[in-house]
C-alpha cells in the first residue's frame, strides 16, 4: 500500500484540518441578520494558529489515509516534541484537527487513564539528560485541571519512559541512576561509569515506594549490545529501560533497548525468571521474533507480548514493525504471530510503542518518525496521521475521552466589509460542542442570538452582519443544550 498524498497534498491536507469545512449558506435567524462560516486562521509554514487562540501554535497534521468506518472509536493522542511549531500534549480527532493542545511542554507518555474511577489525562514532563527524561508525572481531570503531580520514590528523579497507573491506584515509573561497573565486557575500563535502570511501582496516595527493582543488581554489562563512549567520563546506558507492565500473574515484564532484551521479573525477589531476546535468551527465537533496541513490551489478554521493535540502532534493519509473540512456556519457544509495517517504511532510531484496541485493531506510533497509524485486524492499514516536519512523539494512542474545560470559549470579532462582523470561537480540549451561536446586542447583559453554525474544528470562523456593539459565542451539543457561553467582547477594527 502506497500513502495517498505527495508532500504538497500532504500540508494542503493538514492546512484543511487546520481550517475545517466551509460552510456557506443562510441559516434561521432574523431577515436583517444572517451568519455563515469563512476561513479560520489556518496555518503558517508547518504550524497551525488560531485568532482566537494566538498563543497556540502546535506542528500541522495530515491525514495520508482517511479514517474508514473499521476504526475504533476515539481520539488520537500524541505529544509533540522536537518540530515545528510547539511542544506539547496533543488530542486530534480522525480528520487530524485539533481537540486539545497544552502549550510548551516537553512532554512524553501522553494518554487517558483511570485514576480514583474516573478517567484522566496523564503524561511525563521535564527534560532530557544522556538519553532518559528528568521530571514529574502529572495528571489531569476531564476539565484539564491539574490533580496531582507525581515524583519518583527514594529521591531518584522520573524519567520519561513510562507512567502507567494500575487498578489498584498504583503507579509505574522508571528512573536512571549512576554507578561504576566492569566495563571490560563491552570493551570499556573495569571500573567505569554506567547508568543503570529502576523499575518503580508506588503508591499514588501516600508516593511509598512498593517495589524497587535495579538493573545492575541483576543484569550484567555484558548482555549490553553497546559499547563504551568516547569520552570515558561520560556513563554508559547499557540497559536502557523503556517500558514496565504488570504481567496477570502480578509480575513484571520489562524491556530493555540496550540490550534487545524483555525480562520477566520476580515482584517477591526481583530475580529474573526468564528473558526473551538479547544475548541469552530463555526462549528460541522463531523467525522474525528477534528485536532491535525494541520499546513497549506489554502482555495481552490471550497471552501474547506486543513489542515495537525499532530495528535500530546501532544494528539497522529495512524499517521498524510492531510485533505480536506467542511464548509456548512449554517447549521455551517464541514464534511470530504477526507484524505490522508502515508504506512509508519508517526506520525510528528511537521510542514508538504498540497498543491493542477493544476492536482488536492495533494502533502504532513510530517514535522518532512523524506518523500514528492504525490497522485492522487483517494488518491492512486503516488510518495515518503524519505530523508537518520533524515532529515526532514518543508514543501514541487511540483512546475515548470526553472533556469539558473549565475555562470559558474563546471569542475574537473582527469589523470586516459591508456591515459584516467576522468571529473566530475556539473551546480549547471541548469534546461535546455540535454548535456554535453567536449572540450580538447593546450590552453583554442584552445578548440576542443572530444564528448558528456547526462546529468545524478546533477554531470556527463565521461572518455576522450586526450593527449591535457586543457579541459572544455560545457553546451547544448535539441536542441543542447550552455548554458554556464566553464572554461579551466589542469587535476590533
Amino acid at each position: 500500500m502506497s500513502i495517498r498524498h505527495t508532500r504538497k497534498e500532504f500540508l494542503k491536507v493538514a492546512g484543511a484540518g487546520a481550517v475545517g469545512a466551509a460552510l456557506m449558506g443562510t441559516l434561521g435567524c432574523k431577515p436583517a441578520d444572517w451568519i455563515s462560516t469563512i476561513a479560520s486562521s489556518g496555518q503558517s509554514g508547518s504550524a497551525q494558529s488560531f485568532r482566537s487562540r494566538p498563543d497556540l501554535h502546535p506542528p500541522a497534521v495530515g491525514v495520508n489515509v482517511r479514517a474508514s468506518d473499521g476504526v475504533a472509536p476515539g481520539y488520537v493522542f500524541v505529544a509533540a516534541k522536537k518540530g515545528v511549531g510547539q511542544d506539547g500534549p496533543m488530542i486530534l480527532d480522525n480528520q487530524g484537527r485539533l481537540v486539545w493542545f497544552s502549550k510548551d511542554r516537553y512532554a512524553t507518555d501522553f494518554k487517558v487513564q483511570t485514576y480514583k474511577g474516573e478517567p484522566v489525562l496523564t503524561w511525563w514532563q521535564g527534560h532530557i539528560v544522556a538519553g532518559h527524561g528528568v521530571g514529574e508525572y502529572v495528571i489531569f481531570d476531564s476539565s484539564y485541571r491539574e490533580v496531582r503531580r507525581v515524583r519518583a520514590g527514594n529521591g531518584y528523579r522520573g524519567d520519561l519512559h513510562e507512567f502507567s497507573i494500575t487498578p489498584e491506584d498504583t503507579a509505574l515509573l522508571t528512573a536512571y541512576t549512576e554507578a561504576l561497573a566492569d566495563l571490560s565486557p563491552i570493551g570499556g575500563q573495569r571500573d567505569g561509569r554506567v547508568w543503570g535502570g529502576i523499575a518503580q511501582e508506588l503508591d499514588l496516595e501516600t508516593g511509598e515506594v512498593l517495589f524497587e527493582w535495579h538493573s545492575l543488581d541483576h543484569v550484567g554489562v555484558g548482555e549490553s549490545y553497546r559499547g563504551p563512549e568516547d569520552d570515558p567520563d561520560e556513563p554508559v546506558d547499557y540497559f536502557h529501560i523503556n517500558s514496565i507492565e504488570v504481567d496477570h500473574d502480578g509480575d513484571f515484564l520489562i524491556s530493555a533497548k540496550g540490550t534487545y532484551a524483555v525480562y520477566k521479573v520476580d515482584r517477591k525477589s526481583g530475580e529474573i525468571l526468564w528473558r526473551l531476546g538479547g544475548k541469552r535468551s530463555d526462549f528460541e527465537m522463531g523467525e522474525g521474533t528477534r528485536t532491535v533496541s525494541q520499546h513497549d513490551a506489554r502482555r495481552q489478554e490471550d497471552g501474547t507480548i506486543t513489542i515495537f521493535d525499532n530495528g535500530a540502532p546501532p544494528e539497522v534493519h529495512d524499517q521498524s514493525r510492531g510485533i505480536v509473540v506467542d511464548l509456548d512456556m512449554d517447549a521455551m519457544k517464541a514464534t511470530l504471530v504477526r507484524e505490522y509495517t508502515h508504506p512509508g517504511k519508517p526506520l525510528a532510531t528511537s521510542q514508538g510503542n504498540l497498543q491493542m484496541l477493544p476492536n482488536s485493531n492495533v494502533f502504532v506510533g513510530w517514535g522518532t518518525e512523524p506518523y500514528s497509524s492504525e490497522y485492522g485486524h487483517d494488518g491492512k492499514l486503516i488510518f495515518d496521521l503524519q505530523f508537518a516536519g520533524k515532529t515526532q512523539s514518543y508514543r501514541a494512542f487511540r483512546l475515548p475521552w470526553s472533556g469539558r474545560p473549565a475555562e470559558d470559549p474563546a471569542v475574537v470579532a473582527e469589523k470586516g466589509k459591508d456591515g459584516k462582523v467576522n468571529v473566530y470561537a475556539s473551546w480549547n480540549g471541548a469534546t461535546e460542542v455540535a454548535t456554535w451561536r453567536v449572540l450580538a446586542g447593546a450590552s453583554p447583559e442584552e445578548l440576542e442570538p443572530v444564528g448558528s453554525v456547526p462546529w468545524a474544528g478546533f477554531e470556527t470562523a463565521m461572518a455576522i452582519r450586526t450593527d449591535e456593539p457586543y457579541v459572544a459565542v455560545r457553546a451547544e451539543d448535539d441536542s441543542g443544550q447550552v455548554l458554556r457561553t464566553s464572554e461579551a467582547i466589542k469587535p476590533g477594527n
